[in-house]
């Protein structure tokens, strides 16, 4: 048995959970005292029945098999995804207006939704399924479920719902219930149990964010739905194994609560795994309350905050967007930072609470949305401003961010990374800087397109977005880096100070370039004027080339906005209407700029039509500096 940071803290084990009648920790709907309409939050209920009255008498979404099979044919994803997240949302719709409303007809809509995901042939979404490496099928074989984050979902939505409308659903649909435990033991408990070589659990070492997603809804569905006391001793071993597995994440997770996945992905790894910690706290009466106790769970509470450039504008390392949607789980953590006393954190959950707005939506999950509905803290949090730290240094994933001034905004602020090119959901940008005005990017990481079977596969690094061609780092010779956790940065230097904070490492550990001996980049964010000023100093070694003409060695930076190029420098107007900035360099570099068109929504919702690729050729030479500064001229002349 694996014994992490979490053992001690469950040393008593699983016969310190509550019984399935109070483990979750969300009221039934007969506790009218929670669940009346006056009693809960007036525009989240108000939003979420208009919604739901929208769909009744309409055709449930359904996803077929052909848009399955396009998986393994085109690699399209979204045709059957999109029909079936869409039948869940529905479902959780339905699933909370019956709560509210106690109306028979919500409860008949309730149980077609649980009936047709209980027929569903898999709960398994088709790009994960092994079903044709195990059986040469596209379609799933029902007779081996792949438990995958899908599959999670499904089972813990039921759950919640189980817990929320038993009595209804007891007293109009009788035998609903066992089918619901029928589906979630053949589907997901059995299979969890039986067989121990998911690769999520992390057996090789190698632990992401489906371990706490899929670890977190096994433990929801567990407690709830084995009730029965001849369940009793596999409930134990169930729970048992979902702390094991979560004990794997938590002793992953470094010191510094930095995740590699980045921001977007925060949410759906480090935030699951304290929502299930919580769920076990609430289940054991708080005899088990894992995240103050352990310094990578506490300190990964801040872990948003920290990537935070301002407004709605995050840095977007790996596989994120750089303005996420801001229907996030609020929630959950401020219910983290309350768990552990993390003020900074409390105020960042708390800045995005609007009130007159729906506190939280069902497209993050029922069971988030019935926490956050039932959550009274939440509910009369009087919202504020993000704490912006001035800087943030995460020695783990070697990131730094550093503003002008901490607590706004205003004026430059730099983020830069080392690390290297075999993170999770990695991008060749090891050496790559962001650079925000106003809190705004402006110097930026693209971000990642819509997933295809493509994305995770041999084929990844065809994709322009994952490529350091489009990042801002060098290319040098002709070649840009490589993938793997053998190319990565060294001799890394983070200094943060009054006057300036920066970052500098050696790139040349990441590019198979031949005759590279080392490549020395310092970002620097001077707090020089006001609103600071970026200088990123390149300096290298190249051994002599004696093949014929030397290929081209460029820098790149990519810009988003309205690019002006000049003589030694370029003008960029951000967007968002944030200040003007101006990029500067040697006038004697070449400089030629590359206009990328965005076609996938993915991008196009962030960045607008295009991108711009400004390369500087180095060629021959030795070191290039290059500043970047708020635009005061352009400023001053509106733009």
């Amino acid at each position: 048995m694996f014994r992490g940071p979490l053992a001690a803290v469950f040393a008593h084990g699983a016969d310190g959970v509550v019984s399935a009648a109070g483990a979750l920790p969300v009221p039934p709907a007969s506790d009218r005292a929670v669940w009346a309409e006056d009693r809960l939050d007036g525009p989240t209920v108000g939003d979420l029945l208009r919604r739901a009255e929208l769909d009744r008498g309409t055709p449930w979404p359904q996803p077929l098999a052909s848009a399955a099979a396009r998986v393994h044919r085109d690699g399209d994803r979204v045709g059957w995804e999109t029909p079936a997240f869409a039948r869940q949302h529905r479902l959780s719709r339905a699933a909370v207006a019956a709560a509210v409303t106690l109306d028979d007809a919500w409860i008949d809509e309730v149980a077609d939704g649980v009936q047709l995901v209980c027929e569903q042939s898999s709960w398994c979404w088709p790009a994960h399924d092994d079903a044709l490496a195990r059986h040469g099928s596209v379609l799933a074989v029902v007779d081996d479920p792949y438990l995958d984050l899908g599959a999670g979902e499904a089972v813990a939505q039921l759950a919640w719902i189980d817990r929320l409308l038993g009595e209804q659903l007891d007293e109009r649909y009788p035998g609903l219930r066992a089918r619901i435990r029928r589906e979630a033991r053949v589907r997901v408990i059995d299979p969890f149990v039986a067989r121990r070589d998911w690769h999520w659990i992390g057996l090789d070492g190698d632990v992401h964010n489906w371990n706490p997603w899929i670890h977190g809804n096994v433990l929801v569905a567990a407690l709830q739905l084995l009730d029965e006391p001849a369940e009793a001793a596999l409930r134990a071993d169930v729970v048992a194994l979902a702390i094991e597995g979560l004990d794997r994440y938590a002793a992953s997770l470094p010191g510094d609560g930095a995740i590699d996945e980045g921001y977007a992905y925060w949410w759906n790894g480090a935030c699951r795994a304290l929502e299930a910690l919580d769920l076990l706290a609430f289940a054991t009466d708080g005899r088990w309350d894992a995240a103050p106790a352990v310094a990578g769970l506490r300190e990964t509470i801040a872990f948003p905050h920290r990537m935070h450039l301002g407004g709605d504008w995050y840095l977007n390392l790996a596989d994120g967007q750089a303005r996420p949607p801001r229907d996030q789980p609020w929630h959950a953590l401020h219910r983290a930072a309350r768990r552990v006393g993390d003020e900074a954190a409390r105020r960042h959950a708390v800045a995005h609470r609007s009130p007159g707005e729906p506190l939280a939506t069902e497209r993050e999950g029922l069971g988030r949305f019935l926490r956050a509905l039932t959550d009274e803290d939440w509910r009369t949090a009087v919202p504020g401003s993000s704490p912006l730290p001035r800087d943030t240094w995460l020695p783990s994933t070697q990131v730094l961010v550093a503003r002008a001034a901490g607590g706004t905004a205003a004026g430059l602020a730099l983020a830069a990374k080392g690390g290297h090119n075999g993170e999770h959901h990695n991008h060749n940008d090891v050496g790559s800087f962001v650079v925000a005005v106003d809190g705004v990017p402006v110097v930026v990481d693209a971000g990642r397109p819509t997933y295809t079977l493509a994305t995770f596969g041999p084929g990844r690094y065809d994709i322009w977005t994952m490529q350091s061609s489009w990042h801002s780092v060098p290319e040098v010779r002709g070649v840009a880096q490589a993938p793997g956790a053998v190319y990565g940065a060294r001799d890394v230097e983070a200094r943060l100070g009054e006057s300036a904070s920066s970052l500098s490492l050696d790139l040349a550990p990441a590019y198979p370039a031949a005759g590279l001996v080392s490549w020395r980049r310092t970002a620097t964010l001077e707090r020089s004027p006001a609103a600071g000023r970026v200088v990123v100093a390149d300096s290298w070694e190249l051994e002599e080339w004696t093949a014929g003409e030397e290929p081209p060695t460029m820098v790149h930076l990519l810009l988003a906005g309205d690019v002006r190029l000049g003589d030694g420098e370029a003008h960029v107007t951000p967007l968002d209407g944030a200040r003007p900035v101006v990029v500067r360099w040697s006038p004697d570099v070449e400089a030629v700029v590359a206009e990328r068109v965005l076609d996938d929504p993915m991008l196009s919702d962030v960045w607008g039509p295009t991108l711009t690729r400004l390369g500087l050729l180095v060629t021959g030479r030795r070191r290039l500096r290059v500043t970047i500064d708020v635009d005061v001229h352009l400023d001053r002349e509106g733009r």
